[in-house]
């Protein structure tokens, strides 16, 4: 009898135990998540800046700075919206739950121009990223093997324009907002720079100079 004992107990515990691994004792909005950002084909970026709020109100402060991911591309339109592939440049949030608003202040190196902005991440957003966690790809059950939480990606653009998206369970991007920024007044770097701007590359400095600026097409 006190073997029987000792046999259901332990088929108890591993019961318990295998259901704190599968997740379900977690709390959904504490998932890990990732942020990122990218840039038009051509249109170069240097994130000065940026912050979370998460869903308890926590805000995180410079949770990620540098460049953005970005393409090239010998078509002459190609900095006219955004690339297929969004995203590649993601770091993990540490400690924050979900964000409810994400803060960035970029260089926009092509114009030149210094923008800034707290902009809303939808509920929806926030459900996408629980289930990137906690549901399957189903039409490409091999992700699950390659996922390790939920990503945002902000779209820096030339104007000031941010496209906001998340990552679904299958690792595609999903738009959940847009959003303006507006002009930063003391300029690149908070006034501490003299106004000067990091240095734009010379691909992209030969495309502005051939093409233009696409304004409206982000």
């Amino acid at each position: 009898m006190r073997s029987l004992w000792i046999l259901l107990g332990a088929l108890l515990v591993g019961a318990c135990q295998a259901k704190e691994l599968s997740g379900e004792h977690l709390d959904p909005d504490a998932v890990p998540w990732e942020l990122g950002f990218t840039e038009p084909n051509f249109m170069r970026v240097w994130v000065e800046d940026s912050a979370v709020v998460d869903i308890d109100g926590v805000l995180y402060r410079r949770v990620g700075s540098g460049v953005a991911a970005g393409g090239k591309s010998s078509k002459a339109d190609a900095a006219r919206g955004w690339r297929k592939g969004i995203g590649g440049n993601e770091k993990t949030v540490v400690g924050a739950k979900i964000p409810v608003r994400i803060y960035v202040r970029w260089q926009s190196l092509v114009e030149p121009q210094t923008y800034q902005g707290w902009f809303e991440i939808p509920e929806s957003a926030r459900q996408i990223l629980r289930d990137a966690v906690t549901k399957d790809c189903l039409e490409y059950p091999e992700v699950k093997d390659l996922r390790a939480g939920g990503a945002v990606q902000l779209g820096l653009a030339p104007g000031g324009v941010v496209q906001i998206w998340v990552r679904d369970q299958c690792q595609r991007p999903i738009k959940v907002a847009r959003g303006q920024a507006t002009i930063e007044p003391k300029g690149p770097a908070l006034g501490l720079s003299g106004g000067s701007y990091f240095p734009l590359e010379g691909d992209s400095k030969r495309y502005i100079e051939k093409y233009g600026i696409p304004y409206g097409s982000w």
